[in-house]
């Protein structure tokens, strides 16, 4: 689907651009079209329509399928946004420590000074237009545009908890630790996100900030996981001996809180995770352990029925001799039964055997479901730790029991089952479509993106694939205002390397995306271990951007794939 154009002069949407296989961008003339859009959807949405998502000068909307994203963009373009006025939000005062890293840079951009920026700051009331990024981090707008400045070439990879940040036009302050390309000018104690309050976001959209410069030194804590019982009280689970590199507790995910700066998160590889659960028993939904790498140790709490899918490992089950409950035990031990259990199958972990997951053969991530799902509290409809905002359970740590549920589905067990290839060391082809804003690089760049193989570094994570080849440059200067963005989106920062995002991607992002992996490619995607590469091509029956030569190869192997 190509840019679409609205010929109307009326308040409506200017135009609709593809956001991947599911998704629609619809471009408005300003902030106050934005949340008129926004509210009209939110009161009666389309057919089809899952998330909307507002943001600077655009409203995002997530659709159940392909067809019906390409209804939507076509109903949107029909909408009257004439809506009533929003009534004003309360006022909240954020006392703030100005000595951020780039508080010089940006009175240097400014002309201002430091002690200029400050008083600019502090000197007007700000108005959280929207949300986005992360939970309970607001984008502010101010009365003026003193302190307008672009982001930071490169972000950082981790910005603390209570930064208080300038960008474009916007202000806002860093909810939890998280990667960031805003310039920092302070720092804050205020908690920005916290799910005890009925009001989980400290400023919501409509509120009003006042910011006031204090002296005192505030340290700032990272926002702590909801803290659990560590398995009080557990009947019948399992006990984590070793979680490995990381081991997390995921289901399909949080859909549909965009609104609040909540990304959808769950499993990576949703195909394997829907895989284990069928061969469980359990429901498509039910909670189970995304483990990274290989390493994972689980002693039987009582005796279960387990299933690992995902990449494929050497499973290895220990039968203690004589052991006590809480005594690790290691596989070498001549005086244990040793034996291996098949991928994809469900088999028996009987109280007090150990299960161990070896390192993958290929592929990346390994699940493992319990019969009746993995035991943790629901955040927002969802059991999935969202490694962004840090909503969900705690990563599984070495001495907890995790229970099992009731999530079961039927009274048996299913049948193994056969597992796709999954990605090794090597070059794995990934479709996409042509991004919301290709259009900001020329033929050279857009093909020098599908004529390359792009590395897979280590810096990469739940967030992101931080990705690395010949830089891409872009055809055009100047900002682009935050918009929202979706899983598979491949963002590029001015240095040049795609950002390929994944589950746990923050909701909004400032950097344009050239290009959107398809949907159902996205588990495969996620399979693709540190130091494999990808090759990018452009996906059949989607077009090519409009300014890719058809000549190049890589458009014509477009053209005729099948």
């Amino acid at each position: 689907m190509e840019t679409v154009s609205n010929p109307a002069t009326a308040a409506r949407v200017l135009a609709v651009r593809q956001v991947g296989t599911t998704a629609v961008l619809a471009e408005l003339s300003g902030l106050h079209d934005v949340l008129a859009l926004q509210a009209l959807l939110l009161e009666q949405p389309l057919p089809g329509q899952v998330d909307v998502l507002a943001a600077a000068e655009t409203v995002m909307v997530k659709a159940d399928s392909p067809a019906a994203a390409r209804r939507i963009a076509s109903l949107v373009l029909e909408l009257d946004l004439t809506v009533q006025s929003h009534a004003e939000g309360k006022l909240v005062t954020i006392d703030t420590v100005y000595d951020g890293e780039d508080l010089a840079e940006v009175g240097r951009l400014t002309g201002l000074g430091a002690e200029g920026v400050v008083a600019a700051h502090t000197g007007q009331v700000w108005t959280v237009a929207f949300g986005g990024f992360a939970p309970g981090f607001g984008y502010m707008v101010g009365e003026n545009q003193a302190l307008e400045v672009p982001r930071r070439s490169s972000p950082r990879t981790a910005v603390p908890a209570g930064s208080v940040a300038l960008a474009g036009n916007y202000s806002a302050v860093y909810p939890r630790k998280s990667p960031g390309g805003w310039q920092l000018i302070g720092r804050t104690a205020a908690h920005m996100w916290d799910l005890s309050r009925e009001q989980p976001a400290l400023a919501a959209p409509g509120d009003r900030v006042q910011f006031r410069a204090v002296r005192e030194l505030v340290e700032i804590a990272e926002t702590a996981f909801p803290v659990e019982s560590a398995g009080a009280g557990v009947q019948s689970g399992l006990r984590i001996l070793a979680p490995g590199l990381q081991s997390l507790i995921q289901d399909l995910g949080r859909p549909g809180h965009s609104g609040l700066g909540v990304s959808a998160a769950g499993a990576l590889d949703q195909s394997s995770v829907r895989r284990a659960n069928r061969i469980v028993g359990n429901q498509p939904n039910a909670a189970v352990v995304e483990t990274v790498a290989g390493g994972l140790r689980v002693q039987a709490v009582g005796d279960q029925v387990l299933a690992v899918t995902g990449a494929p490992s050497a499973l290895t089950v220990v039968t203690p001799s004589d052991l006590p409950e809480e005594v690790d035990t290691e596989e070498g031990d001549t005086e244990n039964e040793v034996r291996e259990v098949p991928m994809a199958t469900p088999f028996a972990l009987l109280d007090g055997e150990i299960l161990t997951v070896g390192a993958p053969e290929r592929g990346f991530r390994s699940y493992l479901a319990i019969r009746g799902g993995a035991e943790a509290e629901a955040v927002l409809g969802s059991r999935s730790t969202d490694t962004m905002s840090g909503i969900g359970p705690a990563p599984l740590a070495a001495g907890q029991l995790l229970g099992a549920g009731v999530a079961t589905s039927s009274n048996v067990v299913g049948s193994p089952e056969l597992q796709p290839e999954f990605p090794d060391a090597g070059v794995t082809v990934l479709d996409i479509v042509p991004g919301p804003r290709s259009d900001w690089f020329d033929a050279a760049a857009l093909e020098s993106l599908c004529g390359q193989d792009w590395l897979v570094t280590p810096r990469s994570n739940r967030v992101g694939m931080r990705l690395n080849g010949e830089p891409l440059s872009r055809s055009r200067d100047g900002e682009l205002a935050s918009e929202g963005t979706v899983a598979g989106a491949l963002q590029i920062p001015p240095e040049g390397q795609p950002v390929l995002f994944q589950a746990d991607h923050p909701i909004t992002g400032g950097y344009p995306v050239i290009g959107v992996v398809v949907d159902h490619q996205l588990d495969l995607a996620a399979q693709i271990p540190i130091g494999g590469s990808i090759r990018f091509r452009w996906a059949p029956g989607y077009g090519l951007p409009a300014n890719t030569s058809p000549d190049s190869p890589d458009a014509t192997e477009h053209k005729v794939s099948h």
